[in-house]
């Protein structure tokens, strides 16, 4: 293309900005020439006429210049001057896919994105999640943890750090932390494993997506809970995978209704210990009778562990892992709930001849997982921190829960029924048939109320409505608000 060397648009500077003069000239130039306000071959002044035009150094002109020319926007010859870079893209001159005929594939404001958003059915903007408090879900009492015991011990670390940890490390995780998790969920959660079983990884979510890479192709049925966990459901889908809603009754996940809809599904995911919404534990009988299915049908268990630690009437239920004697069941669990949320650490217990599979999707993923907390929480268990930790928090949660109990009770009496109490860290409050407990939902969030509505929980028509509550992250004082804030908005005024 032909260009005209003669004028060039002048780069403003602006003396009184914080930002240095060589700066503002290169944006001014970068800019012009994006804009095609400057054109390819087009000579530029020279650094001295163009410093004396401005009134300025000619320091930061040449530093610009350098820049510029660093990053291939200008040319420069010896002896000629310096000019538009040439080599820049025609595309940017000629107006490119218009002066070859060819069309956006995209309409216009529409900008592609891959399939798998658009399998994601939460779009993260539900009003329910955005603060803290008063009913707000998975959060744990984070004001309660020992940070000074956790604060020495990770300096313990900092100051003198081992080479092992600073190098590329296992993809399966730290070696003394799996061995210090295996002895831990072998005798609180009678699960049948060792070291070289567990995959350490980033929450429970990653723990899903590595376990949805390893065992699915896209269009493979999936047996998933109803109501159930959308985190779950969002990786799932993004595998590829055919979600196949299973009713959930008072015995857990209902396998012969499963079995009505999908005969022979390739993984099955369970909450089993405490299931998520609706908080019932899976009876022996139906566990007994999901492991038989998956036997016959080769199916893979995803057994989803996320608060078992925190029962509050019995001992906490030993895992549905630990009944599985056909290698079935791949086990996860997250220390978001026992600890806290940026913590960022779960794990996987996989059947050893999935093992090299599971390393093969980490390696691809993210090769391994970061080592520092790993080693930290390995002294925070090995000591006796984590017990005393998770005993206290026991006798937290259950105060909490009493509190929300007594408070629906009170302030609501007949009109909500309360489902789930008897574990973890929320529970449910069934409100009459047909109540529009989104809409509900939303007025809370408005009053500093983080309520889910259990209609949001379901794949497909909600047959009960109501709310989440989570009492883990909120004071006594704070429940108490909360429940008559709800009931202000279940009677208006």
């Amino acid at each position: 293309m032909k260009t005209t060397p003669g004028i060039v648009p002048m780069v403003a500077v602006d003396r009184a900005s914080p930002k240095p003069l060589y700066r503002q000239l290169y944006e001014g130039y970068r800019e012009a020439i994006v804009e095609r306000r400057l054109l390819g071959g087009q000579r530029l002044p020279s650094s001295r006429s163009l410093a004396a035009e401005l009134g300025i150094s000619r320091i930061p002109v040449l530093n610009a210049f350098e820049q510029l020319l660093a990053e291939g926007y200008f040319e420069s010859h010896v002896g000629s001057g310096t000019f538009v870079a040439r080599s820049l893209p025609e595309e940017l001159w000629t107006g490119g896919d218009r002066a070859r005929g060819l069309r956006p594939t995209a309409r216009p404001g529409r900008r592609v994105v891959s399939h798998n958003r658009e399998a994601l059915r939460r779009s993260g903007a539900e009003p329910w999640l955005r603060g803290l408090g008063a009913f707000r879900l998975s959060q744990p009492a984070v004001e309660r943890f020992p940070f000074a015991i956790w604060s020495r011990l990770v300096a313990r670390h900092c100051r003198n750090p081992q080479r092992s940890l600073l190098h590329y490390g296992d993809p399966m995780g730290h070696r003394p932390f799996r061995e210090t998790l295996a002895a831990y969920l072998g005798t609180a959660r009678a699960v049948r494993c060792d070291a070289e079983q567990i995959m350490v990884v980033s929450g429970s979510q990653q723990a899903l997506e590595v376990t949805g890479r390893v065992l699915l192709d896209p269009r493979n049925p999936v047996w998933v809970e109803e109501p159930g966990y959308g985190g779950a459901r969002d990786v799932l889908a993004m595998v590829g995978a055919d979600l196949v809603p299973v009713p959930v009754d008072d015995e857990g996940l209902d396998v012969a209704a499963g079995a009505s809809r999908c005969q022979r599904p390739r993984a099955i995911y369970v909450t089993p210990s405490h299931q998520y919404p609706l908080g019932v534990t899976m009876t022996a009988s139906r566990r007994l009778q999901l492991l038989d299915r998956a036997r016959r049908c080769g199916s893979w268990v995803i057994e989803d562990d996320y608060d078992s630690e925190y029962r509050f009437e019995s001992l906490p239920v030993a895992s549905l892992q630990g009944l599985d004697r056909d290698s079935r069941v791949i086990y996860i669990g997250t220390f978001s709930k026992v600890l806290f949320p940026a913590l960022r650490l779960g794990y996987v217990v996989i059947p050893k001849d999935l093992v090299a599979s599971f390393i093969a999707v980490r390696e691809a993923m993210d090769i391994f997982p970061p080592t520092l907390y790993q080693a930290v929480l390995t002294d925070f268990i090995g000591e006796g921190h984590f017990s005393r930790h998770l005993r206290r928090m026991r006798q937290l949660y259950r105060e909490r829960r009493s509190n929300l109990v007594d408070a629906l009770a009170r302030e609501l009496g007949s009109r909500v029924r309360v489902r789930g109490d008897e574990a973890g860290l929320h529970l449910v409050a069934i409100l009459p048939k047909g109540s529009p407990d989104r809409q509900m939902a939303a007025e809370a969030a408005r009053q500093g109320v983080w309520a889910m509505p259990l209609s949001a929980c379901y794949l497909g028509k909600a047959s009960s409505r109501g709310f989440v509550l989570g009492y883990g992250g909120a004071s006594v004082s704070e429940i108490h608000e909360g429940v008559r804030r709800l009931r202000r908005i279940l009677d208006p005024p």
